[in-house]
């Protein structure tokens, strides 16, 4: 193994480990529901667990990684000293998290110069944790996982998620009402980082959402594709997200939703 694999695949362990670490603080947490807040609309909830276990994350990383640069969802950052930045969404699915709703998950993208090389997204209500290395493949708690071969958008089941802003909802809504009578279902689980791991899976043969944030979606991108699947970009107008479907579906899903 040279050098730079063997780094990897500490890159990959360690954030197998962060991501259970945080994941395991959250549940037993999640009776206390301090520090409850709002930030940029009244659906948009940050708590003392979300800050806590971005905190505890970062602290590690700060002691066994000091060059790498950060980039997390509760006000991390640092810049790269040696090309390696984490992505970190320390819990993707607040709401339901505070509801004690299932849907919620830690995830950790892990950038070298630019790329994403490792993606990690645990569920800890389910026990699932998703992996990928890019070049790898994409596993769940181990066991290899691929895509559906669904290329029929009538018989595909897809997941979206919505903006915490009302001006942008009505718009997904429309967008969405355009799409539904072209497919089988629509899900909206209520955190990106999981429905792109259920894409990952085949438990959904595609996903979208439009205002979305780099921690949002970096480490499940990676296990769509390394699942088999593909993932595109949508820049637009102020927004930013993903479509991300089988490869046998990417194209007509993509173009009935006008991205």
């Amino acid at each position: 193994m040279n050098a730079y694999a063997s780094e990897l695949e500490g890159v990959r362990a360690l954030a197998v480990e962060l991501a259970k670490r945080a994941g395991d603080q959250l549940v037993s947490a999640h009776h206390l529901r301090l520090g409850v807040q709002t930030k940029s609309s009244a659906s948009d909830w940050v708590s003392d667990a979300d800050r806590t276990a971005e905190r505890t994350i970062v602290d590690e990383l700060a002691r066994t990684r000091p060059n790498d640069g950060i980039l997390g969802e509760e006000g991390s950052f640092h810049e790269s000293a040696n090309g390696w930045t984490w992505v970190i969404d320390p819990l993707d699915g607040t709401s339901n998290y505070l509801r004690g709703y299932p849907g919620w998950a830690v995830s950790i993208a892990v950038e070298r110069h630019g790329d994403t090389v490792v993606g990690i997204v645990h569920d800890p209500t389910a026990r699932r944790t998703y992996q990928a290395v890019s070049g790898e493949g994409a596993q769940r708690n181990g066991q290899p996982i691929t895509t559906s071969d669904c290329g029929d958008l009538s018989s595909a089941i897809i997941g979206t998620g919505f903006s915490y802003h009302s001006p942008q909802r009505a718009r997904q809504g429309a967008r969405l009402a355009s799409l539904l009578p072209l497919v089988a279902d629509i899900r909206r689980g209520g955190s990106a980082a999981l429905e792109l791991c259920h894409v990952a899976d085949g438990s959904l043969d595609g996903f979208f959402e439009d205002d979305l944030e780099k921690w949002d979606w970096a480490a499940g991108a990676l296990i769509v594709e390394e699942g088999g699947g593909e993932v595109i970009p949508i820049h637009g107008d102020a927004i930013s997200g993903v479509v991300a479907a089988s490869r046998q579906l990417l194209a007509a899903m993509s173009s009935a939703l006008g991205y």
